[in-house]
């Protein structure tokens, strides 16, 4: 599998506080879906909660039981917040976004150094689904990740999400799956090369 341009981005310290400087100068990068549509994918950002909650509507109630492993009339909007509030280190989130600029996809890891594993996630708005949209983010954040010395990844996953394990299955090699009420627990490492 070719490797696609990773995400670019600066981190510079500032007045000796830890703040995460985003380098504009290669986002947002373009993707070309299997359908031939063009989708952008670029760093989550603050401003980005309440279109989060927008596409917590959007999604179908599988969708959002595969994602969350439960449903909510809604994304409250505390979750919007921790959502969309990175600190682009040990927390990143990428966003693919439609020519009208909604969020119709995220991906996420979350770092964890006591188990010295990052929790990976990953949701494709219904109508976006099967397009490679889910495979060319999550190859992303793990080449971000990586670049952060992130390379032991776990991921729940719904058992019967099939699409969502041939994600995993195409840009990581599974070390390890165990499913137990219904919930598949994967520790991944990334392909070499993806």
């Amino acid at each position: 599998m070719v490797r696609p341009l990773a995400l670019r981005l600066l981190f510079m310290k500032e007045r000796g506080s830890n703040v995460a400087v985003v380098s504009r100068s290669r986002l947002p990068t373009s993707a070309m879906l299997k359908d031939g549509s063009s989708v952008r994918l670029r760093p989550i950002r603050a401003e980005d909660e309440a279109e989060l909650i927008a596409f917590y509507a959007r999604l179908s109630p599988t969708s959002a039981y595969q994602r969350f492993h439960t449903l909510m009339a809604r994304l409250p909007p505390d979750w919007a917040h921790f959502l969309a509030n990175v600190d682009y280190e040990r927390r990143m989130a990428i966003v693919a976004v439609d020519p009208d600029d909604r969020v119709i996809a995220v991906a996420r890891y979350d770092y964890n150094a006591q188990s010295e594993e990052a929790e990976v996630a990953i949701v494709v708005q219904d109508q976006w689904q099967g397009k490679g949209l889910g495979t060319k983010l999550m190859t992303e954040l793990l080449s971000y990740a990586e670049s952060k010395g992130i390379v032991r990844f776990r991921a729940y996953v719904v058992a019967d999400n099939r699409r969502m394990l041939a994600v995993f299955r195409k840009v990581t090699r599974i070390l390890s799956s165990q499913t137990q009420s219904g919930i598949t627990s994967l520790l991944l490492a990334p392909l070499p090369g993806c």
